[in-house]
């Protein structure tokens, strides 16, 4: 069985309590593998070889530093096959996702950020009477970067890339659910050449390995993806350490479809928008809102094209929705829909579980699952429940539908489909949302800023926002004058 140890001063070690935890294969339901069982002994060991790299990895310049990201990013490339396999028997999703989003985001990661650190410029303010002030950004030293199981390569390398760009060194954790693509990275970036030390891959718990990466107070920033619940506990603890924190959180995401919308374009983004990676991206809209002329219309159409979705072997081609990626977030999706249907809602499609046959049959699958009848501040629309989950509801005003979308405690994304300018610019303006698609879903540039408003997290990652976090911004004042 496959041991999934830690990556620490360039080298794979075993954990300090030589225990191991099980890592299940989704699509089967059951162990293949096992992930160090890691503690605050594995984190100060990161930690020192973090601290011992950091002098010289700061030093390089922003070329060298690009010719190692450039380098990881080419390899990842190049493993491209292998490393979708791995994520898809980690993660439960199809392996054509992985192939196809996963893994080529995970290279484009490090490919950016090594080309945005050589573009990286320093502001400079002249003052009368011969006085200039320029401003150094300078890395902050050792960081912390806690990255969530649902796009788990994706995720751990968009926090990875800009950290190391700016010139830290990192100690990482990723998912204990999904250890093995964070695993394969550690071999990547040996292959690489990267200096020992410079990243540093540790597994475990998040009561064991994050919270001893939190409170360290040697680490300086901390770059969280996960749960509200526990950014919250990083934030009660990091903040009164003065670390800065990043922390992108849950959503709760509303998809506001007008009846001047492009339907067949709408119609098939919204497929993709409900139940794509199985319902488990932060980005997905769980609450669709539908114009009440066009709303029977919808719900017709939308059951019928989520009903002929394909639940099967991720390994299979034609399989459109892949394996929730445990047992207990599978519990949690189905109590969910047993809450709905106590709250008054009616599933339209879907609402149990899948049974596979032969090595698949105690997989963890569900069916895309349709629900309407609920009122938009019921606990089914109101919490998140990051699976093949959705509610659709019709409205009739867009001052309504405003009120709706706005309702929750989060505020990450949100969708709108109209063909009216005006009315797509008013209701972008008045969305409580970090990031809002007119038209489409899921495009992003990596150059703009990502993050959420209210619950849904502080901070905002991406292009200048990533760099400006992971540096420490310093002003000179010169007087030259005579």
């Amino acid at each position: 069985m496959l041991k999934i140890k830690n990556y620490i001063n360039g080298k794979l070690v075993a954990p300090a309590s030589k225990k191991y935890l099980d890592v299940y294969e989704p699509a089967a339901g059951k162990v293949y593998a096992q992930a160090a069982d890691s503690d605050h002994r594995d984190v100060q060991k990161a930690v020192a070889a973090a601290q011992k790299a950091f002098p010289k990895w700061a030093a390089l310049s922003v070329e060298e530093r690009y010719h190692y990201l450039i380098e990881i990013a080419n390899l990842i490339t190049n493993n491209l096959d292998s490393l979708a396999k791995a994520e898809s028997r980690d993660n439960g999703k199809p392996v054509w996702l992985a192939k196809k989003v996963d893994i080529p985001r995970a290279s484009a990661n490090f490919r950016f950020f090594a080309t945005a650190i050589m573009q990286y410029a320093s502001e400079a303010h002249e003052m009368a009477g011969g006085t200039i002030n320029y401003t150094l950004r300078q890395p902050l030293g050792v960081v912390g970067c806690i990255s969530p199981w649902n796009l788990p390569l994706y995720l751990f390398s968009w926090k990875i890339a800009p950290a190391l760009a700016a010139g830290n060194t990192v100690v990482a954790k990723p998912s204990e659910i999904t250890p093995l693509t964070a695993y394969l990275l550690g071999e990547i970036c040996t292959q690489a050449k990267l200096p020992p030390g410079v990243l540093n891959i540790l597994h475990g718990y998040g009561h064991k390995v994050g919270a001893a990466i939190t409170k360290h107070a040697q680490i300086k920033a901390i770059s969280f993806t996960g749960s509200t619940r526990v950014g919250a506990e990083i934030a009660r603890v990091a903040a009164p350490m003065f670390k800065k924190l990043s922390l992108e959180l849950g959503g709760k995401n509303p998809n506001i479809i007008f009846s001047d919308c492009n339907y067949k374009k709408m119609l098939d983004t919204t497929l993709r928008s409900s139940f794509a990676n199985q319902g488990q991206i932060c980005l997905c809209g769980s609450r669709i809102f539908v114009e009440r002329p066009l709303y029977n219309r919808f719900k017709k159409d939308f059951v019928k094209q989520a009903q002929a979705l394909k639940v099967g072997n991720p390994k299979h081609k034609d399989t459109n929705i892949g394996a929730i990626v445990s047992e207990q977030h599978l519990e949690k999706i189905l109590s969910y829909i047993e809450l709905a249907k106590a709250e008054g809602g009616k599933i339209l499609c879907g609402g149990a579980r899948v049974k596979l046959s032969g090595k698949l049959a105690n997989g963890y699958y569900v069916r895309p699952t349709i629900i309407e009848g609920l009122l938009y501040d019921c606990r089914t629309n109101q919490e998140e429940i990051f699976g093949p989950v959705v509610t659709i509801m019709p409205f009739d005003t867009t001052e309504e539908v405003l009120h709706f979308a706005n309702s929750t405690p989060y505020g990450l994304s949100a969708t709108v489909w109209t063909e009216n300018l005006t009315r797509a610019h008013v209701v972008a303006k008045k969305l409580d949302a970090g990031i809002v698609w007119i038209n489409t879903w899921l495009k992003r540039d990596l150059r703009t800023p990502f993050g959420g408003m209210k619950q849904s997290g502080v901070g905002r990652e991406g292009g200048w926002e990533a760099l400006r976090f992971f540096t420490e911004p310093k002003n000179v004042c010169v007087d030259y004058g005579s």
